[in-house]
């Protein structure tokens, strides 16, 4: 296999989790009596740009499809998260109702309802048929599209040329990170601002977060890696931020390269030197996290087997993509993981992919108050226990989180 963005060879392996569905492919009830498309899940490391990537194997149609269930609205933390950005971006970029904000992969609204009430003119742009569905009922404009350059160039020539582009944890998702970075040169303005926030590899490494490896995720970034796919595809990186979602996050601000006039921060330099300092760029970094992934894996199968033979009910929470790599990494089926609880209807009445542990609604905790809920987006941990705060008050329910640590709550 080639770099997906310099066509070095790769050949250094970073991860093998075997094989495994999309993570985000929840089956219907005559679905999971059927067959499932299961997918080799490895990841390799480009020793030229330290771009870290999946094996190829699944196009970005299968992936993320009209009924991909994945809606950002459903997490509080996440809308407060995109309200207090939509806040930062109007004052420091001082944006006005002459201003043009695009994002990139807008899913159900979450964001850009903030954009639309505070009075900025914005549209989104989004693949998939449900969210932008979503999308559209909070009024807001979505091309249903996949983002590349040659939208962003029809975009720029229809009128649409963007101030501000934001794209939030979507550059891992795309599997020709050339095109889709072209995209955001092509529909800037020339002193256009482009952002994006992905998690960070070192964060990743240094947490043992393995399970935010899924056939979805086609890159896992670094500034280090970044930065040189932005330079080769048009923009330059002025600014960064540490942000402390998805289990640590970067925040990159990029221009124009041709025209962009925003000064470079020291934030840039720093996060580079801390990268280095940690090996980013050196084999070293990269070949103990498979000996991590299966730490993580032992000790959660262990303990669920301890409490199952002990006669203790544990149930799930958070039917999250990286809670679907875990548990099929790990061999957990409905025996050891009876049901996980999830929010969102379209996910309700579905099963997991490749583990096929049915996903019902809160009303079954209540219940079955379970002695033990383990909560699978470890990344929402302070939310969902806030959540579920009732569960510890009424009947006593202990919290398990496996990444980074095996963490049973008393």
């Amino acid at each position: 296999m080639k770099c997906r963005h310099c066509r070095a060879d790769l050949r250094l392996p970073f991860l093998d989790l075997g094989h495994a569905p999309p993570s985000n492919a929840y089956l219907s009830p005559d679905a999971v009596r059927g067959p499932e498309v299961w997918f080799p899940l490895r990841l390799l490391v480009c020793e030229s740009c330290w771009l870290v990537q999946t094996e190829d194997h699944a196009g970005r149609e299968a992936l993320f499809t009209d009924d991909y269930a994945y809606f950002s609205s459903y997490s509080s933390s996440w809308l407060e998260h995109s309200r207090r950005y939509v806040e930062s971006m109007i004052a420091r970029f001082k944006l006005d109702t002459t201003s043009m904000v695009c994002e990139v992969a807008a899913n159900d609204g979450y964001l850009l309802q903030y954009v639309r009430k505070a009075g900025v003119p914005c549209f989104g742009v989004e693949p998939t048929h449900g969210t932008a569905q979503a999308a559209r009922a909070r009024g807001i404009d979505i091309v249903q599209s996949f983002f590349g350059t040659e939208l962003g160039r029809e975009l720029a020539a229809s009128g649409r040329a963007a101030d501000l582009t934001t794209a939030n944890n979507v550059l891992a998702h795309v599997p020709d990170i050339n095109d889709f970075v072209g995209g955001f040169a092509a529909i800037l303005k020339p002193q256009g601002v482009s952002t994006f926030e992905f998690p960070h590899l070192l964060r990743m490494v240094r947490e043992s977060q393995f399970d935010t490896a899924y056939h979805e995720h086609y890159s896992y970034l670094s500034l280090t890696s970044v930065a040189r796919i932005f330079a080769a595809n048009g923009l330059t990186v002025f600014d960064v931020e540490h942000l402390g979602t998805h289990g640590g996050s970067l925040r990159v601000y990029a221009q124009r390269s041709d025209t962009g006039g925003h000064p470079v921060t020291a934030a840039v330099e720093d996060t580079l030197s801390e990268e280095h300092a940690a090996g980013i760029d050196d084999v070293a970094f990269y070949v103990d996290f498979q000996t991590q992934a299966e730490r993580v894996k032992n000790d959660l199968v262990s303990l669920l087997l301890e409490l199952r033979r002990a006669g203790k009910r544990v149930a799930g929470y958070g039917a999250a993509a990286k809670g679907n790599t875990l548990l099929n990494f790990a061999g957990v089926r409905p025996d050891l993981l009876p049901y996980v609880v999830d929010r969102n209807p379209a996910k309700q009445d579905k099963f997991l992919p490749g583990s096929h542990i049915p996903i019902v609604n809160e009303d079954r905790l209540r219940q079955d108050k379970p002695e033990y809920i383990l909560i699978l987006p470890w990344n929402l941990k302070t939310e969902v226990r806030e959540q579920l705060a009732y569960a510890q008050q009424e009947w006593g329910a202990r919290f398990i989180t496996a990444v980074p640590n095996l963490v049973v709550d008393a």
